[in-house]
């Protein structure tokens, strides 16, 4: 299933839930607080572990890819070479960052604007997001590295089309000459 929608469809099915939940009940309120709490450790936790299972197998493999421009930064993309380990520790890392993104908003919306849905929908997409993490996949539950799972990691398709890292070697080839002739002009 397309994680896409199998996240809309948890979701709608946490926001159904969340409208016959008693949030005004103080016990309530809290045990809601207490779950969000126990979830986001239990998500740093999961990615610590991970990290520590990425620098335990030291996989110094070359990987190649070409970045994909920017938009907003003209002076991005291009060839990116790096190991396997640098680039499942930058992603791992990635996400640590995105899970302290998600408490600071949750930080502003349940602690400054007073909304208490929204913790107990945070709650289920942050477990639903940690399943479907490439990374948790690979060092955790045994799958192999091929197919969707393979590194580079494609990005999911935004609004301007698919923006993934390409790896075939037309264009690395490619990114390689550029670099070659900036390097002759400088």
């Amino acid at each position: 299933m397309n994680a896409q929608i199998a996240n809309l469809g948890v979701s709608l099915l946490a926001m159904q839930l969340a409208r016959k939940i008693n949030f005004e009940d103080p016990d309530i309120l809290m045990y809601v607080r207490i779950a969000y709490v126990g979830v986001q450790i239990v998500i740093l936790g999961t990615y610590y572990f991970v990290s520590q299972t990425i620098k335990k197998k030291n996989d110094l493999t070359v990987l190649k890819y070409v970045e994909p421009p920017n938009p907003m930064d003209p002076n991005s993309g291009g060839l990116t070479t790096t190991t396997v380990r640098d680039y499942d520790l930058a992603e791992t890392s990635k996400a640590v960052k995105g899970v302290y993104t998600g408490v600071a908003m949750m930080c502003f919306l349940h602690g400054y604007m007073k909304y208490t849905q929204p913790l107990f929908i945070q709650s289920l997409m942050g477990l639903k997001g940690l399943y479907d993490s490439n990374e948790v996949a690979i060092h955790m539950l045994g799958k192999a590295a091929v197919g969707d799972l393979q590194r580079p990691f494609k990005a999911p398709p935004g609004l301007f089309g698919p923006t993934g890292p390409q790896t075939d070697a037309a264009s690395i080839k490619e990114a390689e000459e550029k670099e070659k002739q900036a390097k002759k002009e400088e």
